[in-house]
């Protein structure tokens, strides 16, 4: 198992791997301004979503004033969706810095950044996934209940 360890940390970048890497960085820039532009409008559009929701014209009916709730979803998907554009974004920033400076600390910083984002998304994905199976369940259920 050493000599597998001592292999990866002689791992070195050709010049076509550097390529990739410095042009994933700068799409990586690019989808995070975007997502942070993106998260910007939700939170935005979360303090308009009260007065929008409640004027909507089938809305008297409603038990509830949907308005607030509607905000309070509208930032809850923006925090939400803030960290993984985060990790994007320090992904290309430490991606770039490590490519000029060539050193395997930053590297190693600007691909932990990666994992996180991509860690982030799939536990994300993951509870989502649960969530719908769980409605699934409960609307099979609920039918067969009230059948």
């Amino acid at each position: 198992m050493k000599n597998a360890i001592t292999e990866l940390e002689e791992l070195t970048l050709n010049s076509a791997s550097k390529s990739f890497l410095k042009e994933t960085a700068k799409w990586t820039y690019f989808l995070s301004i975007m997502g942070f532009i993106f998260v910007g409008l939700m939170v935005i559009f979360s303090f308009f979503a009260g007065v929008i929701f409640n004027n909507l014209p089938n809305m008297e009916q409603m038990p509830f004033d949907i308005g607030p709730v509607m905000t309070v979803t509208y930032l809850i998907f923006a925090v939400i969706y803030f960290f993984p554009i985060l990790y994007l974004y320090q992904f290309s920033v430490k991606m770039r810095k490590a490519l000029q400076s060539k050193g395997d600390e930053d590297l190693a910083l600007a691909l932990e950044k990666l994992k996180s984002h991509y860690k982030f998304v799939g536990v994300f994905t993951i509870i989502i996934i649960s969530i719908y199976l769980l409605f699934f369940v409960l609307g099979i259920a609920g039918a067969a209940f009230f059948a």
